[in-house]
């Protein structure tokens, strides 16, 4: 059953709190924190469905937003106060069941990526739904740097056709320079993991991910 919770979050301007959804079934196995995408809050149906396809399969999951969706806000402010929140989402599973696995959709997955880096963030391993490699079309821009200093194993779910990752070279070099990384592409998926030609509802697609993420979690558990 899904609760309603607050998270505190020590940003540079004080004491904070954002907001949460947390679902712990019996006898779970992991957890794993869900962060949204820049455009989207924790309520997003491919989110939703991936949640609670996790929680079938016997895997806690917290869902929370960003301080600037707390705020009202549509779009990220500076890279810190996403920061802040791994490191305050992390404090708060300290004693959730099983390995702690950090995920996130595009946006949530790449402060992940960078809250790792800096040695803010050590979960048992990171999974990055559509990580944003470069703006599109702006290939010339990666946001690569620093995933080499990504201690955890990393797992890249990746749409093939994703104008986020393209040319895919980019992302095979990533992966290589990292420590433990893979990826899983989606055949003919889009940055939402749509395929043109299938149209099926959000939720259903976040939920048809949830194996692939299930798998990698239970070989950390």
């Amino acid at each position: 059953m899904t609760a309603e919770v607050r998270i505190p979050v020590d940003l540079a301007t004080g004491p904070g709190e954002v907001s949460g959804l947390w679902d712990a079934p019996a006898d779970a196995i992991a957890t794993v924190a869900l962060a949204h995408g820049a455009g989207a809050g924790m309520t997003h149906p491919f989110l939703e469905g991936l949640a609670d396809a996790l929680a079938a399969d016997g895997i806690a999951v917290l869902r929370f937003v960003f301080p600037y969706v707390e705020a009202g806000r549509r779009m990220p402010g500076p890279v810190a106060p996403a920061v802040a929140t791994w490191a305050g989402v992390q404090s708060w599973l300290s004693a959730a069941p099983g390995p702690f696995i950090a995920a996130g959709k595009s946006y949530g997955g790449r402060m992940a990526s960078m809250a790792a880096a800096a040695g803010v963030l050590s979960p048992a391993g990171l999974v990055y739904l559509g990580y944003p490699l470069h703006t599109p079309g702006k290939p010339e821009k990666p946001r690569t740097e620093h995933l080499p200093d990504v201690v955890p194993p990393q797992l890249f779910v990746e749409g093939e056709n994703d104008p986020f990752v393209d040319p895919h070279a980019q992302l095979l070099d990533a992966v290589a320079a990292c420590r433990d990384a893979r990826i899983h592409w989606v055949a003919g998926a889009n940055h939402s993991f749509e395929v043109k030609g299938a149209r099926r509802p959000a939720d259903e697609i976040g939920a048809g991910l949830a194996p692939v993420v299930a798998q990698f979690v239970r070989s950390l558990a």
